[in-house]
């Protein structure tokens, strides 16, 4: 059986949200699913003066948190993580910076990745940010298998390098069809490789 782990950082909900999804398309897949959210690292005073920060930080608190074993263990692995000025958020690389040891050993490399990011506006730095992630793919030796336009929903989802999502403009930050249909076809597609690769 194909093993992923979906990897990710959320500070509102909305990557979590993204992230149980791919879990569950993983599952319908036929993968070996692990959900994880890495440690927050931000100061308590920061959290507390965002009202759906807080409220994600509270009724999270008692998931299971990321590991490197998680990796080791996966044949694919997604990451997650809301674009900060264009970037990686600073919980989600803190974790991948202490991958060190298992990328000397060689333990990160042969395995199927791609990533998945929300933003707040249309053109927050949703591709940078994936782009950003993937140079830390490469260093690992990894395969990235972003979702290009291998499917027509595609063109509405309209992101080659993986899955994004805006919160803002007044829909509350929820998923919509275009984005649930995108993220259930990365995962699907990330499993359907890294299936053929143990093959």
């Amino acid at each position: 059986m194909t093993t992923l782990s979906v990897i990710y950082y959320s500070s509102t909900g909305t990557v979590h949200t993204m992230a149980q999804r791919l879990a569950e398309a993983g599952e319908k897949a036929g993968a070996e699913v692990r959900l994880r959210q890495v440690t927050e690292l931000a100061p308590a005073e920061a959290i507390a003066a965002n009202a759906d920060w807080s409220r994600h930080v509270d009724a999270t608190k008692d998931e299971p948190r990321a590991t490197a074993d998680d990796i080791v263990w996966a044949d694919a692995v997604l990451f997650g993580t809301p674009t900060r000025y264009g970037n990686v958020s600073s919980q989600l690389k803190q974790f991948i910076d202490t991958l060190g040891p298992q990328w000397a050993q060689g333990l990160l490399a042969n395995k199927v990745y791609a990533g998945f990011t929300a933003s707040s506006t249309a053109h927050g730095g949703q591709e940078s940010t994936l782009l950003a992630l993937y140079n830390t793919i490469h260093h690992f030796g990894g395969l990235v298998v972003a979702p290009g336009y291998t499917d027509p929903l595609k063109f509405a989802d309209g992101n080659p390098y993986g899955v994004s999502h805006v919160t803002g403009g007044g829909n509350g930050g929820r998923l919509g069809e275009a984005q649930l249909a995108a993220l259930d076809h990365m995962a699907e597609r990330v499993v359907t490789v890294a299936g053929k690769l143990n093959a």
